[in-house]
């Protein structure tokens, strides 16, 4: 790389250099490996080429995001590998890191990434007193403080001079959580750090007074109040229409915008992966939402041996998503993206087979093969939250009779799972999530802390319209330490209104080590097994469930 103009010392932005270095490889047959000499390369968003693209589970059809860049821009290229060389990779203002598109063979590997000014402010609480705290601010995250209050910002662009975003703490308000670094837990419990100011007052060495309108000594001493804005404008890295892709021994410090997505793609590999920010810089957030996410991921996915540490959302999320039909005309149905976060995309290809749903139960009533498609194609905004597709048979009565009550998944696009040999820490929210028909197994991980279930298994048609049906799932050999009071360390939980009959099928958990609480809760779930598990006690919870196996 640096013989193609990228700075190994970090004085210079090597954004253009390296794209540059990528529209060649595109030109090139056979394997290609791009080595980055170890040191620290600076990317700068001013100097990445606008890519207008849509992405699941992000900001949907807003037309302020629908153009994205990043840092690695790979489409189009096959067999290629991305060495760091143990490199470090610094990241400025909205921008991700990665994108993969179009292409197969790609791995990305061996460097540490961060965003010299996070869109997550964390801010330690260094002292309380009656009506005011001190907090402590990273060096990593400018603000300024104006009028009595404070807004937070980036560095200036080394081109314009201005700032790539500026938030006032009222905007970042409506993403806080709460991190307890001695205990290592993260929560979403109201923080209100800013409720209630009467001013803000610069003391100097990165240090800021908050007082309030009380007289009372506010708590949280010690806490560390992490803020956002919720906004997730783009990816940190982006998979889409791939195949075989990559993302190993990487020290993400820091994802922006959203974690590692993976979407339309097949057979993903994300693994030796250390997701966590350096506690040295006074911040404890690594990831603006999730760190990885499989939207509509054929093949295997798999996920090993990674350290998760905190997120401000999931830790892994894979799934499909469920399409109501709003029209049928014959053989073709009309379908809607439901949710805001997902629009834009194409969720079906000639030759896909398709299932269609009752929404109220997410009972199964027949599958077809696609034979046309029209719709959004990803790269412009034409029918972003719409689209249709032409069956190649009749569509079942009972559809017909009231479309609306039904919805419709992908089931080619979805994948096998395995998630073995990671760390959860750090986690508001779940630590896996899985929909999926295809052989899943859950092995030998460890989840510490999380503030809701360890293991989420879901599917639903009114809410996230996250799919589908969970049919051979083997969770076994996990460690489930510090249980969130009221959480169940393994949750499943499909968001039917009708309970006519199982949902999920085929579950084993079995081996286990749980520290007490609620151990397993189920619902609508046929062939449970549940066996030779280390239990310090604890609680089931079963509802509409059948042929449960529970023993030793």
């Amino acid at each position: 790389m640096t013989e193609f103009g990228a700075d190994r010392t970090g004085r210079a932005d090597s954004t253009a250099a390296v794209a540059k270095v990528l529209e060649a490889a595109r030109g090139e047959t056979g394997p290609k490996r791009l080595v980055f000499p170890k040191g620290t390369y600076q990317f700068y968003p001013d100097q990445a080429v606008p890519q207008e693209l849509y992405l699941s589970n992000t900001a949907g059809a807003d037309p302020a995001v629908r153009f994205k860049r990043f840092a690695l821009y790979v489409e189009g290229i096959d067999d290629l590998t991305i060495d760091g060389q143990g490199s470090r990779f610094q990241l400025h203002g909205q921008l991700g890191l990665f994108a993969v598109i179009g292409s197969s063979n790609v791995t990305l590997t061996n460097f540490e990434f961060d965003q010299s000014a996070p869109r997550v402010i964390d801010l330690t609480i260094i002292e309380t007193g009656p009506g005011y705290r001190i907090v402590s601010v990273p060096a990593g995250s400018p603000y300024v403080v104006e009028g009595g209050q404070v807004s937070f910002l980036t560095e200036p662009s080394p081109y314009d001079g201005q700032s790539y975003w500026r938030y006032s703490s009222d905007q970042l308000s409506n993403g806080q959580q709460v991190f307890d670094p001695v205990a290592g837990l993260a929560s979403r419990r109201p923080a209100w750090l800013f409720e209630g100011v009467v001013s803000v007052t610069d003391l100097g060495e990165r240090r800021l007074r908050i007082d309030y309108g009380s007289e009372a000594t506010p708590d949280g001493l010690g806490l560390v109040y992490s803020l956002r804005e919720v906004t997730r404008d783009t990816a940190a890295g982006f998979i889409w229409q791939s195949k075989d892709v990559a993302v190993t021994d990487l020290k993400a410090r820091y994802l922006h915008g959203f974690g590692i997505l993976g979407q339309f793609s097949e057979n993903i590999v994300v693994a030796g992966n250390e997701f966590a920010t350096d506690r040295t810089s006074g911040r404890i957030a690594a990831a603006f939402a999730d760190f990885v996410q499989m939207s509509g991921v054929k093949g295997t996915v798999t996920i090993t041996g990674n350290t998760f540490d905190g997120a401000h959302d999931d830790a892994i999320n894979i799934h499909g998503t469920y399409l109501p039909i709003t029209k049928i005309d014959g053989r073709s149905l009309h379908l809607r993206y439901a949710h805001h976060e997902t629009a834009g995309f194409p969720q079906f290809a000639v030759g896909d087979e398709l299932e269609i749903a009752n929404r109220a139960s997410l009972r199964a009533v027949g599958q077809a093969t696609v034979t046309a498609v029209t719709g959004p194609t990803g790269r412009d905004s034409h029918e972003l939250t719409t689209m249709s597709v032409v069956l190649d048979r009749d569509v079942p009565a009972e559809v017909l009779a009231d479309p609306e009550a039904f919805a419709v998944e992908n089931i080619t696009y979805t994948s096998s799972v395995h998630i073995a040999g990671n760390t959860f820490r750090n986690i508001p929210t779940r630590g896996v999530l899985v929909s999926t028909r295809r052989p899943a197994v859950i092995e030998d991980n460890v989840f510490d802390g999380l503030d809701m279930s360890a293991i989420l298994i879901t599917a639903d048609a009114s809410g996230w319209y996250e799919s589908g049906p969970v049919r051979d799932l083997t969770i076994r050999r996990n460690t489930f330490r510090r249980p969130a009071p009221g959480h169940a360390s393994i949750l499943i939980n499909p968001e039917n209104a009708v309970l006519d009959g199982p949902v999920h099928e085929n579950i084993r958990i079995e081996d286990n080590t749980f520290d007490g609480g609620l151990l397993v809760e189920a619902k609508s779930v046929r062939n449970l097994a549940i066996s030779n598990n280390q239990v310090a006690g604890g609680t089931f919870r079963f509802t509409a469930c059948s042929e449960i196996t529970l023993e030793n």
